[in-house]
């Protein structure tokens, strides 16, 4: 029986936070040297992620390490413009909830800033019981741990999870510790793997 769903975030049921496309547009809008900046980003971005940076430390760190002829708050706002909700996944993950009476597990790589905003902006937390998030965790996605960490605060057992997640790699890590899985690509092959799934429950 399925009891608990663990979900990706960005890419399932919201855009991605602040992914590559998401800085490669700041980058033209705000005229930056894509090269220069991307580079300072990867070298913080994994410390950031995991809840060691604050917003304000990285954008020192990545951006405003120079005099920049715009604000911080202006790029703030521009960061937190690039997300945007997949209203039919929100729609079927509340529906799967209402249904099935699972619990839903949130397990994503996010930075406290912007999962904070997200959170409250597409009021995820009128669904998701449990925020398995790399900023509160101090651990992210590929490692196993969060995946553990996952399942000893939600009082699950693998086999009552399902898992839906849009990266590869972490699903076979995930199905490697006996979680099911399905490899989300968009709504409608998502919503037909749950369908054949469901009969199962």
């Amino acid at each position: 029986m399925i009891t608990h769903l663990f979900l990706d975030i960005g890419g399932v049921v919201l855009t991605n936070g602040w992914d590559h496309h998401s800085r490669k547009q700041a980058a033209t809008r705000f005229k930056l040297n894509w090269d220069e900046v991307e580079a300072r980003h990867r070298l913080v971005f994994d410390t950031y992620e995991i809840g060691k940076l604050t917003l304000e430390e990285y954008l020192d760190w990545v951006i405003f390490y120079k005099k920049r002829p715009f604000s911080k708050a202006q790029y703030r706002r521009f960061m937190f413009a690039q997300s945007e909700p997949y209203s039919e996944m929100l729609d079927l993950v509340r529906h799967l909830k209402a249904k099935h009476g699972m619990k839903i597990v949130a397990v994503s790589n996010e930075a406290r800033e912007l999962n904070d905003y997200r959170i409250r902006k597409f009021k995820l937390d009128n669904f998701v019981d449990v925020f398995i998030s790399s900023c509160y965790a101090h651990v992210r996605k590929p490692d196993i741990e969060i995946y553990r960490m996952a399942l000893d605060i939600s009082q699950a057992q693998v086999g009552q999870v399902l898992y839906i997640e849009n990266t590869p790699m972490f699903v076979q890590i995930a199905e490697n510790l006996g979680i099911q899985s399905i490899l989300h690509t968009d709504y409608n092959s998502t919503r037909k793997k749950l369908t054949t799934l469901e009969s199962a429950w």
